[in-house]
């Protein structure tokens, strides 16, 4: 049940840990970190676990710019389907850092590839 995952998965203290682990691993990959040059990163990562938690089903309102625009500056920077891949695999690792068990893990997984096309700003057909 997708609003008991933010619970299931440890709340907020894990996702605080995944987008900590995640944003490490995307400032140390080569083909992703321009995507972030001028970035106020603690307050990106606030918004981002913000954001994922709100995701998951936590009680937690987002307050941050509607996904589309908060990535306009990256698409203006290149971002494609390659480079969301790449974002997802690092997420993915940095949730199996943190200890989210496999199907729960695959869960979220699905929930964050369900925003590709709002990053991407692409129409859903």
């Amino acid at each position: 049940m997708i609003d008991a995952l933010f619970e299931t998965i440890g709340g907020r203290s894990t996702i605080q840990a995944a987008v900590q682990s995640f944003y490490k691993r995307v400032i140390a990959d080569d083909a992703l970190r321009h995507f972030f040059d001028g970035t106020d990163m603690n307050h990106l990562r606030a918004r981002q676990s913000m954001f994922v938690s709100m995701l998951l089903g936590g009680k937690i309102v987002y307050t941050g710019r509607d996904i589309g625009h908060a990535h306009a500056g990256s698409r203006v920077k290149g971002l494609t389907d390659a480079h969301f891949d790449k974002f997802l695999q690092h997420f993915r690792a940095a949730l199996e850092e943190v200890g989210v068990q496999p199907d729960k893990l695959q869960k979220v997984m699905g929930l964050v590839e369900g925003t590709r096309n709002a990053v991407l700003n692409r129409a859903v057909e």
